[in-house]
């Protein structure tokens, strides 16, 4: 049997990549946003006031890509986490696996390219203060949220790579957050930049 393609093999793979990719994807995050801070002297992740949408948002998405990460770091060091997370023997193939790897790798790489070309204009949640500047250039000038179809790629992506309920419950808060959190952020970029962004938002998809 192919080892590539032998379903032991790949989950098992997977297993380790799962641990190994959330932990980079967390180290990242800490360190850009520490970087960034120093760099600018300014914050980069907003909250927004207390028990705002923003603040909701912000605190759900967190608190679920923690669990994400701790879960994989889990269930690497002891496999027998599985039987707790409702896997689905049915779609848990070896092509299947693999492909919600590269969707989970291709989402990431995605989001950092777009995270990189804004620089340092990049932030987390909504600023009351700003941006002084509406992007409109590059990726964004195909789409007003090219870094959440990243996120949500690669989000999918898990639900491939670690087919279970889990997943499906992690993919369902994920996809409402983002949602919601893409119209409070419309909604503050509209009231910020009045004359413009109504006219990027009738030239430039939401999505693609």
């Amino acid at each position: 049997m192919n080892i590539f393609t032998s379903p032991d093999v790949i989950q098992e793979f997977t297993r380790v990549y799962l641990a190994i990719f959330y932990t980079v994807v967390a180290l990242f995050y800490t360190v850009r946003i520490i970087t960034l801070k120093r760099s600018t002297g300014m914050e980069r992740v907003y909250h927004g006031p207390f028990m705002s949408p923003n603040w909701w948002h912000h605190k759900v998405f967190g608190v679920f890509r923690v669990t994400i990460w701790m879960v994989c770091l889990v269930r690497w060091l002891s496999p027998s986490t599985d039987s707790y997370l409702g896997i689905f023997p049915a779609i848990s193939s070896s092509w299947s696996l693999m492909l919600g790897d590269i969707l989970l790798t291709f989402g990431f790489a995605w989001t950092l390219w777009t995270h990189f070309s804004l620089g340092r204009q990049w932030t987390s949640g909504i600023s009351q203060i700003g941006p002084t500047k509406l992007v409109t250039q590059g990726v964004y000038h195909y789409s007003r949220n090219p870094i959440y179809i990243g996120v949500l790629v690669s989000q999918f992506g898990f639900v491939l790579a670690l087919p279970s309920w889990f997943s499906v419950l992690c993919f369902a808060i994920g996809v409402t957050t983002i949602l919601r959190q893409t119209r409070e952020e419309e909604r503050h970029l509209a009231q910020i930049f009045p004359k413009e962004y109504p006219v990027y938002q009738a030239q430039v998809p939401r999505w693609l």
